[in-house]
């Protein structure tokens, strides 16, 4: 089973509730920003609890289209509908025993949620045309980088649904809360493309983990793992510098060779500084954009002056899912 790496106080204090959640057969709510590993931490839940040795079923809630949520979740018996030749077992099934893992649960619609809400409050459910009702084993976790408590307020998810998801809950820190969590994983990564490309081993030079720990990982932990596999496959010597990095990730342009900082001294480098309020600005900017255009690219394109393309690349870059701000 992978683990989240990390020996930073906040990835330590998650891991540590993660730990204590294992032992509490009851739902569990994992809310952190985009790529902060809210799957992984899921799968640590159940793979240190009783049920490990039952199924872990991952479901995207925004992937199941809202006229097929009940049969995705619950399945169908023989003639439930014209083409339903053989009865199907629904995710709820495949996971009796084990953890039902629903992931970005604000994606669904108000029909999803209350579908999601009817069968949490008794753990009972129907195949789509069957008869008895049936009782599911299944424990429940949810996660979404939305934030659940804004959503509830904006109206855009249910109360009463929260409550149920709600029972014990975790917060992800993001990347940038982890301290030098940033080169641990950098290292960890690094031996990964290796490994995974089948190619020698290399180093990071000085300059290149002074650029990393001054950035702002707006993508966490997996815009880190992707860059650091793009710059490997992008390098050529045995050490990976800023020159690498730059050609990786466009945002590290700019970036200086610099001394080490010691510990606890704040990074005052120009470049670095820069680097880092550009970064803050575009997202803050982008966050209140497409707040006020509702989610709508071609809108918020309007509104801001710019192209859509450009808009979306943006968005892309700072991990930033429209469907958050949409209306339901």
């Amino acid at each position: 089973m992978s683990i989240m790496l990390g020996q930073s106080r906040a990835i330590q204090s998650a891991r540590a509730l993660l730990r204590r959640y294992a032992g509490c057969d009851v739902q569990v709510l994992i809310e952190g920003e985009t790529g902060t590993g809210k799957e992984l931490a899921a799968r640590e839940i159940h793979y240190t609890s009783a049920r490990r040795d039952r199924p872990f079923v991952p479901v995207n809630c925004g992937a199941i289209p809202d006229s097929l949520i009940e049969n995705e979740l619950f399945g169908h018996d023989r003639g439930a509908f014209t083409d339903a030749k053989a009865a199907q077992p629904g995710l709820v099934d495949h996971a009796q025993g084990g953890t039902l893992f629903l992931d970005e649960v604000d994606s669904l619609s108000d029909k999803g949620q209350v579908t999601l809400l009817r069968f949490l409050q008794d753990n009972q459910y129907r195949p789509v045309g069957g008869g008895a009702p049936r009782i599911s084993d299944a424990r429940i976790i949810a996660a979404t980088n939305a934030g659940l408590e804004r959503q509830v307020a904006a109206g855009r998810f249910r109360r009463d649904l929260h409550y149920r998801l709600n029972a014990l809950y975790v917060r992800l820190p993001p990347l940038r809360e982890r301290d030098d969590d940033v080169l641990l994983l950098a290292r960890h990564f690094l031996e990964a493309a290796a490994a995974r490309v089948g190619g020698p081993a290399r180093q990071w030079g000085d300059d290149a983990l002074s650029a990393l720990r001054a950035y702002a990982w707006p993508g966490n932990v997996r815009e880190l793992e992707n860059i650091v596999l793009r710059a490997y496959v992008g390098g050529d010597g045995p050490r990976i510098g800023v020159a690498e990095l730059q050609a990786a990730e466009p945002a590290f342009a700019g970036t200086e060779s610099a001394p080490r900082r010691r510990a606890n001294e704040p990074d005052l480098r120009f470049s670095a500084a820069k680097l880092h309020a550009i970064r803050t600005f575009e997202r803050d900017y982008l966050t209140r954009l497409m707040e006020q255009a509702s989610g709508n690219i071609s809108a918020a394109a309007r509104l801001s002056g710019t192209e859509r393309r450009q808009l979306g690349k943006l968005l892309l870059k700072h991990g930033i899912e429209t469907k958050q701000f949409r209306p339901r």
